[in-house]
């Protein structure tokens, strides 16, 4: 009983802090989507629940990432007409969340199964956790974003500093993405870790692409926010911790450290490879 209700109360939790970073915001439209990223999450997590699957949860993260953005642009354009900075931010998040939804959606379709669900799925109220925090994710990591696109972007030197930075951390995740799946697919490299290509400057370079892209949306958006929407730049911290200290990192060290902690070649390639880049 404690458990579910922890369960709910995260929930619970995660929907507040997000809805009061776009009530701080002072925009309707703003509030309304991350309304919005909530409600689809929570739909969704029926089926998902009945069918006892995981394998829709990352594609539908995509699309919610998509349907705020667009969203917000087409609100943004009936009341102010065309602005081409909103346009090309929100086709950087779509063509970005297009990306990675796919890759998630194959790779599992791929592997049969998302291991991280699998204590996760039996539980109801653990499981609407989870959708429930990608709700925040969503929110949050584009919270930003979606508020400079309401007030309108601002095309000048910070928005090209944004881009060149988001472009970057965009072919860091992609470049890390597909060296490790072309690594996984050698059946020489069975059972061994991936220490080569960007994999040798850090020990997650895909993460590192993620927080890096999301830095330069933030620097895109930023002087497009005023007083209180400036707590919206919170997403790139925000990503920070999420990937590092609990969905992404740390999972993924302590099931390395089991498979590997045993292996001089594994504890040198820790000892001497930065988890992200120092």
């Amino acid at each position: 009983m404690k458990v579910h209700f922890f369960n709910i109360l995260s929930s619970t939790i995660a929907f507040l802090l997000s809805y009061s970073i776009g009530y701080l915001t002072g925009i309707d439209s703003v509030m309304d989507a991350i309304l919005y990223a909530f409600i689809i999450q929570w739909v969704l997590f029926v089926p998902a629940y009945l069918f006892q699957t995981e394998k829709f949860f990352d594609i539908s993260g995509s699309f919610t990432y998509i349907f705020v953005v667009s969203y917000i642009l087409c609100s943004n354009y009936t009341s102010s007409g065309i602005n081409y900075g909103n346009i090309l931010l929100s086709s950087f998040i779509i063509i970005w969340a297009i990306r990675l939804g796919s890759f998630l959606f194959f790779r599992i379709k791929k592997d049969g199964e998302d291991k991280r669900f699998r204590s996760i799925k039996p539980s109801p109220t653990r499981f609407f956790m989870t959708w429930s925090l990608q709700g925040m994710w969503v929110s949050i990591c584009s919270a930003c974003a979606l508020t400079g696109m309401a007030n309108g972007i601002v095309l000048n030197s910070l928005f090209y500093s944004g881009v060149f930075i988001f472009v970057l951390g965009f072919i860091v995740e992609i470049i890390s993405d597909n060296q490790k799946t072309k690594f996984r697919k050698d059946p020489a490299n069975k059972d061994k870790f991936i220490n080569s290509g960007l994999w040798s400057y850090s020990r997650h370079p895909n993460y590192l692409g993620e927080i890096i892209l999301w830095l330069g949306i933030s620097i895109i958006s930023l002087s497009s926010l005023t007083g209180w929407q400036l707590v919206t730049l919170i997403s790139p911290i925000f990503t920070y911790v999420l990937l590092v200290y609990i969905s992404g990192v740390r999972i993924l060290e302590a099931r390395a450290e089991k498979k590997w902690g045993h292996l001089d070649s594994y504890q040198d390639y820790i000892n001497n490879t930065p988890t992200l880049l120092f």
